[in-house]
């Protein structure tokens, strides 16, 4: 079996991103933009090299032990990045090269690219686009018959050569004999005296090698992420592209355009997203359900038929016939089991809340266990902290908690417990008991006139 083996480019500094980050661990679509290039690559290759420089230790860290990597200490050019790559090359076999800032290259891309290069017995094959605005770009040169005679910078080229559309997209496959070979002969001499990868070809090329190329059908698939803005367009256009293959597979967008879904989301079909709805990290929506409008989900477990509008959901886990919302904030390790409803303004941390249980308005359940077919009032508060530690609140099945009721934490309340509106609680309530925790109601007949007017007399 042929080895393959990908150089992923990762060493710039990126200036034109003004960060403190390195520029490849900027994130597009809830994936770093070196880890979309690896994942164009991984299916391929048996081993992965990544060149670092700026932020070495930042990339290093964020990747892991999943690749091997180079230091390229300083800046000399695409050619020199890839020589400091070459000790940690197979002798045989075929190499992927690209930039870590393409996160929209796939491996079905790369794999057409492989098999071009296969097919013709090349030296290098290189990925081409035919591009509206060349600027930037390294120009592929032809011949009239359309061999390729070289790859010219864009400082290096002259006026002829920049009116040519077909531009080097940077990615590559060499065979890794004739890359050894090429870098050992590659000059500085031209107008950024830095070491080219492009040379290589050209070095192959007057060997009388042959040279592949492939050329995209999609020019944008190609597009370097140098700035925010292009930041920003990347991110786009692999929106639109995730958005596209969830309706492919029975999903509902009413408004792609303002429907964010990252990468890594799985959604089943006949789910409706509704317009402003975001579904980030590795969120899990089943089928049937229904999705805001103006909803966000982190990381979420979410069963079939589940209905959330207006809210946040994070961390959590969501079982069927759920019903969150409006303007409910569910935060990490809550779990809602199968028919629960949360209702509008509620707020919900760290709690397992059982089948059939309702906490419908304007609540605060923290680090509760809450079992099945509970109903808690309207303004219902469950107190968990001390000032120093968070307490647990167990509510056993079918208890019913009145209205503006404070469950001050440590605290149980027994299966069928009634708890009466306004109550303040700071005691276990047992199974089936009647608790109720109020001032006594003072009520003075006739009194109201009295008691206005002697209002206004203080405020004359």
């Amino acid at each position: 079996m042929e080895k393959i083996t990908a150089v992923i480019l990762a060493a710039g500094e990126g200036k034109r991103m003004i960060s403190k980050l390195p520029k490849v661990l900027h994130t597009v679509c809830g994936r770093s933009l070196i880890d979309h290039v690896l994942s164009s690559v991984r299916p391929l290759c048996r081993e992965v090299i990544v060149v670092i420089g700026h932020g070495a230790e930042q990339v290093r860290q964020a990747m892991g032990d999943t690749v091997h990597f180079a230091i390229q200490e300083e800046q000399l050019g695409t050619g020199h990045a890839v020589l400091q790559a070459a000790p940690l090359l197979p002798a045989d076999g075929s190499v992927f090269v690209l930039c870590g800032d393409t996160p929209l290259l796939t491996a079905d891309i790369m794999g057409r690219l492989l098999d071009v290069h296969k097919a013709h017995g090349a030296a290098a094959t290189v990925l081409t686009a035919q591009v509206p605005n060349a600027a930037g770009y390294g120009r592929m040169v032809r011949e009239p018959g359309g061999t390729l005679v070289k790859i010219v910078e864009e400082k290096d080229a002259t006026d002829k050569e920049r009116e040519i559309r077909e531009i080097n997209t940077g990615t590559y496959v060499f065979s890794a004999a004739a890359l050894h070979e090429t870098l050992r002969s590659l000059s500085s001499d031209n107008a950024q005296g830095e070491y080219y990868l492009t040379d290589c070809v050209e070095l192959l090329i007057c060997k009388g090698l042959t040279v592949a190329s492939y050329c995209l059908d999609d020019y944008r698939v190609a597009l370097g992420v140098n700035d925010r803005s292009q930041l920003s367009e990347a991110s786009k256009l692999l929106r639109d592209r995730i958005n596209h293959s969830h309706m492919e597979k029975g999903v509902t967008f009413t408004d792609p355009e303002t429907t964010y879904v990252d990468i890594n989301v799985s959604i089943g079909r006949d789910t409706v997203l509704l317009p402003n709805t975001i579904i980030l990290g590795k969120t899990v929506i089943g089928e049937d359900c229904q999705i805001g409008p103006c909803s966000e989900l982190t990381d979420c477990t979410v069963g079939n038929g589940v209905l959330i509008r207006y809210s946040t959901v994070n961390g959590s886990i969501l079982e069927d016939g759920v019903s969150v919302g409006p303007f409910a904030n569910i935060r990490p390790e809550t779990i809602l089991r199968q028919g629960v409803k949360i209702g509008d303004f509620v707020e919900i941390k760290k709690s397992d809340i059982g089948p059939g249980s309702k906490v419908p308005h304007l609540s605060y359940v923290g680090d509760a266990v809450i079992g099945s077919c509970v109903n808690m009032g309207a303004g219902t508060i469950v107190v968990n902290y001390d000032g120093r530690k968070k307490h647990v609140t167990k509510i056993e099945d079918g208890a019913f908690i009145g209205c503006n009721s404070n469950l001050v934490a440590p605290l149980r309340v027994g299966e069928g417990a009634f708890i009466a509106a306004g109550s303040t609680l700071t005691k276990d309530v047992p199974a089936g008991a009647l608790s109720m925790s109020r001032s006594p109601q003072v009520t003075k007949e006739k009194m109201a006139g009295r008691f206005i007017d002697t209002q206004r007399n203080r405020e004359s």
